[in-house]
Parts: structure tokens; sequence; C-alpha cells
């Protein structure tokens, strides 16, 4: 039996629900929206697990299911040797989002990589410690800010609304997932030019020690 990990509330969930549905496999939750058992229609030999969106990858990881619907940024944020763990058998075309780096809008000499970095050292020197950047993403974003040499900075772990850390002067800049910028504009915050550090979707993982004559049937049946 092939267990098919999906988000457990919400747009994502209603939208991987459609997804499949278009494809010929009805999903749907086994009860009330409090439980998170589910039931397949439509094909043979998969089974529907309901979790959040940022369990995925780790349950993919850990072999507790096989199939899995998340965005790009969790998988490669919280799995380091992801390519090797995962598969990613299709991107699903909904829950686009960029992860960026925002600064204060009254920052005006600051529009890239290059000003962060001049920015950060005279901040350094300024202040006696580093410029600090709030995120829930520290692999992605320290790899992206090295692959530039930006290096007079540290991070600090964001649990709640990161783009109000500015405002809070728990940190000085911001790195986050984002669709539309609207929060960042309320927020008197500016996304810096350039790439996006990752640009994200929703996409159908596979774990790769599953990958055989089962997970094949059952992809096939969807077109796959």
């Amino acid at each position: 039996m092939i267990r098919l990990g999906v988000p457990s509330k919400g747009r994502l969930m209603e939208q991987t629900f459609d997804w499949f549905a278009d494809r010929g496999v009805r999903l749907s939750r086994a009860g009330s929206d409090r439980e998170y058992a589910g039931r397949v229609d439509g094909v043979d030999g998969l089974s529907l697990v309901l979790l959040s969106a940022g369990e995925i990858p780790r349950e993919l990881a850990a072999g507790r299911i096989e199939l899995g619907v998340t965005g790009t940024d969790l998988v490669r944020e919280k799995l380091p040797g992801w390519a090797s763990e995962v598969a990613e058998i299709t991107p699903m075309g909904f829950g686009h989002a960029d992860l960026i780096l925002a600064v204060p809008t009254c920052w005006t000499d600051c529009d890239t990589l290059d000003d962060l970095a001049s920015v950060a050292r005279d901040f350094r020197a300024a202040h006696g410690f580093r410029l600090r950047i709030a995120t829930k993403y520290h692999r992605l974003v320290r790899a992206h800010l090295a692959a530039h040499e930006v290096a007079d900075y540290q991070l600090v772990d964001s649990q709640g609304a990161t783009e109000g850390t500015v405002a809070n002067q728990t940190a000085e800049a911001i790195a986050d997932i984002t669709s539309s910028g609207e929060t960042l504009r309320a927020n008197h915050l500016k996304i810096l030019h350039g790439d996006p550090i990752l640009r994200s979707q929703a996409t159908l993982f596979a774990r790769r020690a599953a990958m055989g004559p089962d997970m094949s049937a059952v992809l096939a049946r969807m077109g796959l």
C-alpha cells in the first residue's frame, strides 16, 4: 500500500483534492474536519494520510509515507540531502510563493544583495553586532547569502509573523515566503531586486526508497 500525505486543512488541501480529482482519484476525509484519516476512491493500492504541510518532508524521509504533497521550499529547507531522499514527481500548479529577502523601505541606498553586503558591513562597524535577518528558512537563506558573498549578518529564528520583526526591533531585515507582497508593503518592507532565493509551489514528491512496481502503478493510474 502506498501512503499519500497531503495538507490537512485550508486552501492547499482543497486544491490538492481538486488536482487529484482531475486525474480520476477522489480524496476525502474519513469523518469530521478534526479527523486526520482519509479515504481514496478511483485507484487501488493508495491510502490517504492528512498532515500539516510542514510535517510531510519529515514523514517522507522517515518512510512513514511514500508520496507527499508539500511546497518545494519546505522540502529543500527541512531535508539537507533532499535530492537523494525524495524525487519530484510533478509540480502541481498552485501554492506559488517566492522566498525573498526584504529590508525597510526607508533604506533608500539598499536595493540589491551587493547593497545589503555593504549595509551589513557598515551596520556592524556602527553598532558592534551583526545585522539581524529574521527567517524560518535558515538553510536556504544561509546558502543564498554565501553564494552572493554576504557575510556580516546573523540569522534569528522567527516563530511568528516574520514581517513584524523589523517593527518590533528584533531584526533589521527578513527572509520569508511571499505570494503577493501585500503584507510586506503593509509593514513598510521592500523586496531586494533580483531573483528570489527560491520559487516554490505545491509539488508531488515520492520517497526514493519506495520507488518500485506498486508506486509505478499508482502514478500511471494518474497519468504520471
